[in-house]
């Protein structure tokens, strides 16, 4: 049997992996810390958690009866993509999480007389409970496989009326494929699952040590991959029993037709997300101290610490505040009204307000800056390299992910009739843009702080900290427009790529994965700029302007 897919399929996965790579790569592009490998950490367990969504793929098997229904992957081509997706997406994440760390720097590597093994550093509870999650979804797809298929067709009408086409009928009577072929389909995907496991679980054992971590912490790095990645392939293989589980549960068409029925299977599903959102992640042995030394709690009740820092790190907490509620709204928008958004505005404006208010802020917090600390005769100080190169790579990646998003909605809004929304939506962009540049030239015009021996140095790091946080949120805001554009205009992606009126799944979860990682890169932290705060005996407290 022959597939087609089109260029977006194929290329869509790529363009995922490189945003995904650069943005852990981030994480780690100087040296791989205690606190920076933890966040590194955090942020593989949240993508590949988000990647490994089974959603779309719930209804696979069940043939609609109703044409203009949401439709369930129910074709070869259209069973593969929706199980590919979440299994191949989720296993990338974790091994792509192992290769984004960085090769020794050292002139003299250590070599480790030690053979390192699986099961050197697999949690062991974890990993019984996850043999028996696997043995349990085998169980459920065996049981499918020997369920027949039903033909769907429309109800029959009700009594006294004529039985003529569309007379008398309330509803549809969904269908299925054969059990056997959906059983083959799941199991695949679950021996799939299960051998991906092993290779990445390979792969961690066999990843180079980390130079700057000493034994300790090298090994419970480790174990704490393996435990993410378990916990996440567990989620995935429960979610395959359940598919199999609303597949059985759909009842016979005839006279005694529910329109809805009860999947038990998916009970065991949520079960088990609870479980392992419940589990207990390992933490480095010397984490608590490198939080203790770089933490902005620390630095707030610190007496030593320079109230402009204070400001700053509070400036922080403001910013995720203000972005909250429009996050929150956008939440909404997708969960109630998702069916009003096909190729509205909506969305767009409400990142685009986000991303504006945040800037705003940032720019309220250098005039407040310069108001209550700024001496106009003190020299102004601008950091070397105001951006690190692996922030300003993924802001570069993010902007050609917009543009080329931007190019192809534009191509296929052009074949449909209607009045097209790329203009406006990169107008907004536009203007975006502007409130970054504003924001860009608050930070290199504000007054400089005086230094004394106590404070040297410490209006290059605030000035920093300031382009971080605004390169991340132009970077952000444009990963999240782009995922928009393909959340919102499936109509486009499909006049230009016909083939996506038969494929499953749609630009939808692509747009899902750049939206996902645009979240997480917004609310990244500044954490390992922290230390370049200085704090001493004698640091000099300004008071502020009344």
């Amino acid at each position: 049997m022959s597939f087609y897919l089109p260029p977006l399929v194929l290329l869509g996965p790529v363009f995922g992996a490189v945003l995904v790579y650069l943005f852990l790569r981030v994480q780690v592009w100087s040296r791989p810390e205690a606190s920076s490998v933890a966040s590194h950490g955090l942020w593989v367990g949240i993508i590949g958690w988000m990647a490994s969504s089974l959603q779309a793929a719930m209804s696979t098997g069940v043939i609609r009866a109703n044409p203009t229904a949401t439709a369930a992957p129910a074709t070869p081509d259209q069973i593969a993509l929706a199980l590919a997706w979440p299994v191949m997406a989720a296993l990338t994440v974790h091994a792509l999480g192992q290769w984004s760390y960085p090769a020794p720097k050292a002139p003299r590597r250590y070599a480790e007389l030690t053979v390192r093994r699986i099961r050197d550093f697999l949690p062991r509870r974890l990993a019984w409970v996850s043999v028996g999650i696997f043995a349990y979804a085998a169980l459920a797809i065996g049981w499918i496989s020997p369920l027949p298929a039903y033909a769907p067709f429309p109800p029959p009408p009700a009594p006294g009326q004529d039985a003529g086409p569309n007379i008398g009928y309330s509803g549809y009577q969904d269908g299925r494929i054969a059990g056997w072929e959906l059983a083959a389909w799941l199991g695949g995907a679950l021996v799939v699952l299960a051998a991906g496991t092993w290779l990445v679980l390979l792969l961690i054992a066999r990843r180079r040590q980390l130079e700057t971590l000493d034994s300790e912490d090298n090994r419970v790095l480790r174990a704490i991959a393996a435990n993410r990645l378990l916990r996440t392939v567990s989620t995935i293989a429960a979610g395959l029993a359940a598919i199999a589980g609303n597949f059985a549960a759909l009842p016979a068409p005839g006279a005694t037709w529910q329109s809805s029925w009860l999947n038990a299977l998916g009970f065991i599903n949520i079960a088990v997300l609870l479980v392992m959102w419940w589990w207990k992640v390992p933490a480095l042995p010397s984490l608590e101290k490198m939080r203790r030394s770089v933490s902005g709690n620390s630095l707030r009740a610190d007496s030593r610490t320079h109230g402009a820092a204070k400001l700053s790190i509070s400036l922080g907490a403001a910013l995720g505040v203000v972005g909250a509620l429009p996050l929150l709204t956008l939440g909404l928008w997708f969960g109630y009204f998702s069916a009003q958004t096909q190729g509205t505005l909506g969305p767009a404006i409400v990142v685009s307000v986000t991303a504006t208010l945040i800037l705003l802020v940032i720019i309220g917090g250098e005039l407040l800056i310069a108001r209550n600390y700024g001496d106009p005769w003190a020299p102004l100080h601008w950091p070397r390299q105001a951006v690190s190169k692996g922030l300003l790579t993924f802001a570069c990646a993010s902007a050609v992910m917009f543009a080329v998003t931007m190019v192809l909605t534009g191509a296929g809004q052009a074949m449909l009739v209607g009045t097209p929304v790329w203009p406006a939506c990169l107008l907004l962009t536009v203007g975006v843009g502007l409130a970054g540049a504003a924001a860009i030239l608050a930070a290199r015009r504000r007054r400089a702080i005086p230094e004394g021996e106590a404070e040297r140095g410490l209006d290059v790091a605030l000035r920093a900290i300031t382009m971080y946080r605004i390169v991340r949120t132009l970077a952000a805001y444009l990963l999240a427009q782009a995922g928009m554009l393909l959340l919102v205009n499936v109509e486009a992606w499909g006049a230009l790529f016909p083939a996506f009126d038969r494929l499953a799944p749609s630009p939808a979860p692509i747009g899902s994965v750049l939206l996902a990682v645009a979240i997480i890169a917004a609310v990244t932290p500044v954490r390992s700029l922290f230390r370049d705060i200085p704090r001493g005996e004698g640091a000099k407290q300004t008071q502020p302007a009344p």
